[in-house]
């Protein structure tokens, strides 16, 4: 083959001049070969050994080769120092990949520990793909842009979400992000904006216990490149053109594509785990160290945390974003355990980290949706003190203390006020917008929204750690029974309680996350933890029965309500959400009686008002967390609204009367109104009660 010096402008492989340029860096490389395989199996590849004295600038190793391009399966072998008491293992047999490489190809006979073991990998190992990331038609592709006043998230995992026979789907579909296409009209029929995806970054699926396999995906192999695994074109460059495609159909129907990143750790695990990319380049760049002992800490939980604060490592991360945003036009990201961004090189908290500000202010991420899980599993909690004005966080406290005010646990009144109000006492309103927080009560880790109401304790047997494994934190209730059960009352009212924490979910201020599934009642059958469940315990369950499809329509037509709520407009044409309504309104907190909320240890019962000052509008909601029935006196409606105080939705009552649909009438209540057992209620007068009919 005929090779030149090549150049370092650009990292990874670049078709150009009828050729592809490669660069590297590896500050501490004494030697790198590059290898060209035919196929995935290929265990003679072509071998091209770059020249230091011509092949490397710098840091940066480089080399251009003609004749080869869109589809070419590489990967690199570096050889360096072997100094694990300072950090750095080199091993010249180990196939790396390119840690700039945009797509995986993983053999089917991959072997995560051989890449473990002393010795060469080249029988079984992953390799980068050469793509040319240029060469797509994106049809005009516009990006829905929704407000976080405006938007609702739902979390479902492109895998689990299409792979059960229930989908429907012809088998090569199921669990791909072509599968996922098939369902935009689902999704859409819900009245969510936006979904966000558990990682879609290629990850490891055998990092996982013995007989498991990684099904969440918070194992990456790569920042760079679509899991291979969940496309169902398998050709060399299909995974990159079909999860494009996949994000241009949701565009085209209005949803916006958040991915869950994961910045903070790598498939690599401890210092004697598999060594495939990072480890291989640089250990000690990539990961963060202890200080003495030069082993991998692990703030991740996960045996390693990657370096963000090394210049190289952060250059990584927003080549990464940048990436994602720009060629694969997706619309956010969602940071796992992101303060391990905040942690410098020897894992220290810093006021200013560099990582995390330089993604706030990156200008193609302007436009992005930044959000935070703003802790991580060393410790570090920054929930409402992330560095970076422009970060949203998944707001933990919320999920905590309204699960536990809809339980029935004293002393929550006051905390669940604070989150149905944004959590001003954690944001600080006149510092920050009102959408600072993601509110949810379920997501993938923890229980579902039906188990969250069938089970005292979690059930993880099945992943092999003996129960061991899990939050044990659930504030869960099973309402008298564990697990499933055929007593009408019991499923009533878990029904009543699922629907109870879905609407102080929909109608809090902040930004509303759903659970996949949690509108049908998925089951995971108590397991709290199914991160290694490839299977029917995890999979979305799309056969459902009455309690399922009574759920589904309360939900739909929650959300129906919530977007009105969120979009009115003012008599300028300007859109008002519920939130800016809400600090420019008569807010008022009441218990049974007007105005006199009981705020004491034992009190289990909540109502507030809202009343306007920009639109005609008010609202009041009662929430009665109680064991017994308590009657409410309501609130005189306002002086320049006209009519009375209309029932929206009331939680005790059988469907349909559990809801009133978008543009039927509500009926009118006089002054008091008796509140079931652990129930929620929503009322409202002016334009509110008279609803158009555009919204059914």
């Amino acid at each position: 083959m005929q090779t030149k010096n090549g150049h370092c402008r650009q990292l990874g492989a670049t078709i150009e001049s009828g050729g592809v340029n490669f660069s590297l860096w590896a500050r501490l490389a004494s030697a790198v070969e590059l290898l060209l395989f035919s196929s995935p199996d290929d265990v003679t590849p072509t071998i091209i050994k770059l020249n230091p004295k011509v092949n490397r600038t710098a840091y940066y190793w480089h080399i251009w080769v003609e004749g080869i391009g869109d589809g070419q399966l590489y990967g690199f072998r570096i050889n360096g120092p072997w100094r694990p008491y300072e950090g750095t293992r080199f091993d010249p047999q180990k196939i790396l990949l390119d840690p700039y490489g945009v797509l995986v190809n993983v053999p089917q006979n991959y072997d995560r520990m051989a890449a473990a073991r002393v010795g060469s990998n080249i029988h079984c190992c992953a390799k980068s793909v050469v793509v040319d990331i240029h060469n797509y038609d994106w049809e005009g592709d516009i990006m829905p842009c929704h407000p976080l006043s405006r938007s609702v998230v739902y979390e479902l995992h492109v895998g689990g979400f299409t792979k059960h026979p229930s989908s429907a789907l012809p088998e090569n579909l199921r669990g791909t992000y072509a599968g996922l296409i098939e369902k935009i009209p689902y999704l859409k029929s819900l009245g969510i904006t936006a979904i966000e995806l558990l990682p879609v970054f290629q990850f490891d699926p055998q990092d996982a216990p013995p007989g498991k396999s990684n099904y969440w995906g918070y194992s990456p192999m790569s920042f760079f490149a679509p899991h291979h695994q969940y496309s169902s074109d398998q050709s060399r460059t299909g995974p990159i053109n079909e999860f494009r495609k996949m994000v241009k159909a949701l565009h085209r129907e209005g949803l916006e594509v958040i991915l869950d990143v994961v910045y903070n750790h790598t498939a690599e695990g401890a210092e004697n785990g598999p060594l495939f990319c990072f480890r291989g380049t640089d250990h000690e760049a990539y990961y963060i160290l202890d200080p003495i002992t030069r082993t991998d800490t692990n703030y991740s939980g996960c045996g390693n945390t990657l370096n963000g604060s090394h210049p190289v490592t952060k250059r990584m991360i927003v080549d990464s974003l940048r990436f994602w945003r720009e060629f694969m036009h997706v619309d956010g990201f969602r940071f796992d355990l992101a303060s391990i961004l905040s942690r410098d090189e020897d894992g220290n908290p810093l006021v200013n980290p560099p990582t995390l500000l330089a993604i706030d202010t990156d200008p193609v991420l302007s436009n992005c949706k930044m959000i935070a899980e703003a802790w991580d599993a060393g410790g570090l909690y920054q929930v409402g003190s992330l560095a970076g004005s422009r970060w949203r966080e998944w707001n933990g406290q919320f999920r905590d203390d309204v699960r536990s005010f809809i339980k029935g646990e004293d002393g929550t009144t006051r905390r669940f006020a604070d989150r149905m109000m944004g959590s001003p006492d954690i944001y600080q309103y006149h510092h920050s917008d009102p959408e600072k927080s993601i509110n949810f009560v379920t997501c993938h880790d923890g229980f579902t929204l039906w188990d969250l109401v069938s089970y005292d304790g979690k059930h993880n047997e099945a992943n092999g750690e003996h129960n061991r494994d899990g939050s044990d934190n659930n504030h869960s209730w099973n309402h008298g029974v564990e697990g499933e059960t055929d007593d009408p009352a019991i499923n009533s009212l878990r029904v009543r309680q699922a629907k109870n924490l879905m609407t102080a979910n929909l109608l809090s201020i902040g930004t509303p996350m759903l659970l996949m599934g949690d509108e049908l009642l998925r089951t995971q059958h108590g397991n709290n933890n199914a991160y290694c469940q490839d299977n029917a315990i995890s999979w979305m369950q799309w056969e459902t029965g009455p309690r399922g499809h009574d759920m589904s329509r309360f939900v739909r037509e929650l959300l129906k309500y919530r977007r009105y709520l969120f979009s009115r407009e003012r008599e300028d044409g300007s859109m008002l959400s519920l939130a800016e309504m809400l600090r420019r309104a008569d807010i008022c907190w009441h218990g049974v009686h007007s105005y006199s909320p009981d705020w004491g240890e034992k009190s289990h019962a909540l109502a507030f008002s809202a009343i306007s000052l920009d639109v005609d509008m008010a609202i009041y909601i009662i929430f009665n967390a109680f064991w017994d029935e308590l009657s409410f006196i309501l609130p005189l409606p306002p002086h320049d609204i006209e009519g009375c105080w209309h029932r929206v939705l009331d939680t005790s009552l059988p469907s349909p009367y559990d809801i009133i649909p978008m543009g039927e009438q509500l009926p009118q209540i006089e002054t008091s109104y008796l509140a079931k057992p652990r129930s929620a209620s929503l009322f409202a007068c002016g334009n509110f009660a008279g609803i158009e009919h555009r919204f059914r």
